[in-house]
Order: structure tokens, then sequence, then C-alpha cells
């Protein structure tokens, strides 16, 4: 008996192995066969048969629920809910459809490099998302919204497909990455999610991180940048391997914004600090007016996070909203300097049901260097 269960375990250990890719397989599958047959042979013949059995049966039953894991990956996650946890990502990082993105971006008076400090550590197997970079290279306005094109271009060259689910993440916790998050799904992918707490939270959870960027990496945020500056001198670039379909609902324009201020269909929020909505504070590019368009309100990005910058449950979210007098029951644009932080409150809203919150893409950088453009003050 115990030699057929032996044989049985083995069969079925072997099934497993040979539809599993884990990461040095033959080394745990060797390394286990020794300790079980040396550990077994201590106990006697028929001991050793039955307790070789039984370990194999384990190890099986464990690289059963790891293929498992795997084949689920993104399809496990709501498409409704904008965050995944660090431990999901943890369980999930090899995935082959998961892929990760740091898409770290600093303001520019922090001076701080982001592909340094990617370069620096990063999660392992991400790649480098340029915020700066893959943008509108036809705007003297800072990373604007890219064409179709030019996206679908970039993220082919980052080797990134439609099937693909993408998780990105910041070294600040939840800022940028919110910006990559709605680029993804203003061109039609609404298989992304931003990683709750960024790489802070990451290494706060004990994950291990990767210190300096393999070639391919490199690569392939050479190649996006690249091939950015092809489709913009009107060259050809690469076979695409992700399509890009704009959602014109969720990108607003400085003639939107215009007319919102008159005919008031979409509340207006602001997510820049209340001392720069109120124009009692400076901007931080120069040339820029203070204070905010006419009948916006303010509800700075910060307020979407806790102390540990992850993303607030759905009943403090719609509190923060609702305490500045903004009906969620009601259409909402956002807005905020240059159109990163904007994506923040748009994230939360899309946490509390509001799946289709446009962003105004310019921003207050835009408004507030028109010289006819209203603005209001406290």
């Amino acid at each position: 008996m115990a030699s057929a269960l032996l044989s049985r375990a083995i069969t079925g250990f072997r099934s497993v192995r040979s539809s599993v890719p884990l990461a040095g397989d033959s080394r745990i599958y060797t390394s286990f066969l020794k300790r079980g047959v040396v550990a077994s042979a201590r106990a006697g013949p028929r001991a050793s048969v039955s307790s070789l059995a039984y370990r194999l049966v384990r190890c099986a039953s464990t690289a059963s629920s790891a293929a498992s894991m795997a084949s689920s990956s993104v399809q496990s996650v709501s498409r409704n809910e904008p965050v995944v946890s660090c431990d999901w990502l943890h369980s999930n990082l090899r995935a082959p459809d998961v892929k990760v993105l740091d898409a770290s971006w600093y303001m520019p008076d922090e001076q701080r490099n982001p592909l340094q400090e990617y370069q620096v550590a990063h999660i392992p197997g991400a790649l480098f998302f340029d915020v700066d970079g893959i943008s509108d290279r036809t705007s003297n306005l800072p990373h604007m919204l890219p064409s179709e094109e030019a996206f679908a271009a970039a993220v082919s060259a980052l080797g990134i497909h439609n099937k693909d689910g993408v998780v990105v993440y910041d070294g600040k916790g939840i800022f940028s990455a919110a910006r990559v998050w709605w680029m993804f799904r203003v061109f039609g992918h609404d298989k992304v999610w931003v990683l709750d707490g960024g790489l802070p939270q990451w290494r706060a959870s004990g994950y291990e991180v990767e210190s300096s960027a393999s070639s391919d990496a490199i690569l392939k945020a050479s190649a996006a940048s690249e091939a950015i500056e092809k489709v913009y001198h009107g060259q050809s670039v690469g076979p695409a391997t992700f399509e890009a379909k704009l959602q014109p609902h969720l990108l607003w324009t400085l003639e939107q914004i215009r007319q919102n201020v008159d005919n008031q269909t979409h509340q207006h929020v602001d997510a820049r600090s209340k001392a720069r909505f109120d124009g009692v504070a400076p901007e931080p590019r120069k040339g820029i007016k203070g204070g905010h368009v006419p009948g916006s309100k303010c509800v700075p990005f910060s307020q979407m996070l806790d102390g540990s910058q992850m993303l607030l449950p759905s009943s403090e979210i719609m509190k923060r909203f609702e305490q500045e007098g903004v009906s969620l029951e009601r259409p909402v644009v956002v807005s905020c300097g240059t159109g990163v932080t904007a994506c923040v409150l748009a994230l939360g809203l899309h946490r509390v049901g509001k799946l289709d919150v446009p962003v105004y893409d310019g921003s207050w950088t835009e408004w507030g260097s028109h010289p006819d453009t209203p603005v209001s003050t406290a």
C-alpha cells in the first residue's frame, strides 16, 4: 500500500511540477527528495516509503496551490477597487500576467531623481515608467497626456500587453502612481491598480527590494522614451503589443472647464493645498497666478490618505468630500497643479463608486497662466 501511495505521489508531484513555473523548482525538488530519503531511511524501509510518500503528497499540494494562485492573479481583483495590497502583490509578483511599474515622480523643488532612486531600490521585476517622458511632446505644459499612438508605442516598448494586469507604485506612498493609473484607464485599460502605500509600505511589510536595475529594465525604459520621440517626429516604431483607445469622458480640456464655470454641470474639486487654492501661498511654478477656478471647491489630495499614505476606507473618503460640500450624487471633475494629484482624488472617488471622474489635464498650470481666465481667491 505504501509503495502504491509513493508511486501515485511521485506521479502527482511530477505532473504538478511540470506545469508550475516555480523559480528554482529543480533545486527544491532535488533537495526535497534527498531530505526525504535520508530522513526516512533512518526510520527503516517501511517507514521510509510511507514518510517519503507523505512528504511528496504535501509538496505536491503546496505546488498545486501555487499553480492555482498564479493562474488567478489579476482575475481575483475587482476592477471597481483601485488599489491592491502589498501582500497581494507579493503573492502574485511572479505571475506572468502581472506587470509592475515604478512611476515615481517628484515636484521640481524636491530635487529628487526618480530614475536614480529606482536604480537604488525598487520592487523586484518592476519597470520604470517615466511620467515626464511618456507625455505630449508638442505641449509646453509639464507631462501632459500623450497621443494614443505615442502611449501605445511606449507601453509596448515596456513589454506590456492588453491582457496584462498592471500594478503601479511610487516612492511616496500614493502620489504619482495615481497619475499613471489614470493614464492607463483614459486609454481604455481597466486592468490597472495602484499599490496601496507604495514602496514605503512594501518595505515596511518586510518585503525585499532590488538594489540595481537589470539591463533588460534599462533597455525597456530607454526604448519607451525612444518610441515616444519617434512617434512625435513622424517616424515608424516597432509592432505594438498594446492598443490604446482614448476614453474622452475621462479627460477634460481648458475649454470644458470654461463652459463648466457657466453651466456648472460638474462639481469642480481642486486637489491643491488650501493655501494655494485661496491664493495666499505662491505657486511653485513661475508666472502662474494664485487662486482657483470660480465655483470650484478644495479637497487636498492628502485627505484621501491615512498616516501610512494608504487609501482611506470608503466611509472616510465620503466624509472628506461631504465636509467640503461636494455631493457624491452629482458629477465631479478634478484638477490640481499639473494633473498629478488630481488623480489621487479620482482614485478615492473610484473607491466610493464614482468610476468615471474626468481629470482636467492642464489643471492650474494651464488655467493660471492664461491672461483671460477668471480667477477667484479667498
